[in-house]
């Protein structure tokens, strides 16, 4: 497995350019945990896949399986921790093109519920205190489910 990275890409550089639109949460077998900064949809996450990889089928079987099963890990923490009534799973980067998904909760009577929700809609952003105590439930949540 070759890890190729882009230094163009802020799930491969990390530091400033991820911070940008992600505060990070932790680091887990098969990609980089992140609360995505705008919260109008409150515990809304992106789990990035390790490799700079654009595709699915870029991943042989048990890599796949494996990032599921983070994905799962992600999902249960955030329903543990947030209560949404459905978590949305996304998958998107026509331009930014590492593997990764969004994880976004959605509340019975919200905004957009019954509906697809907006990328970024720019409503709601925490300060780095309110993202930390964020950070840490899923933290925990995440632990516990080990």
């Amino acid at each position: 497995m070759s890890e190729k990275m882009d230094t163009s890409c802020a799930y491969c550089m990390k530091g400033e350019l991820v911070a940008k639109f992600a505060y990070p949460v932790c680091d887990m077998k098969t990609g980089y945990l992140y609360l995505f900064r705008e919260q109008s949809k409150r515990g809304r996450v992106i789990l990035a896949h390790h490799r700079h990889i654009s595709e699915l089928i870029e991943l042989t079987d048990e890599e796949r399986n494996d990032f599921f099963a983070d994905i799962a890990a992600v999902s249960r923490a955030v329903h543990k921790v947030f209560h949404p009534n459905k978590v949305n799973y996304g998958a998107y980067g026509d331009t930014g093109c590492h593997l990764h998904f969004h994880l976004v909760p959605k509340y019975e009577g919200g905004d957009e519920w019954g509906g697809v929700f907006q990328m970024n809609p720019e409503k709601v952003y925490l300060k780095d205190e309110e993202y930390e105590e964020m950070a840490e439930a899923l933290r925990a949540a995440l632990k516990e489910n080990v």
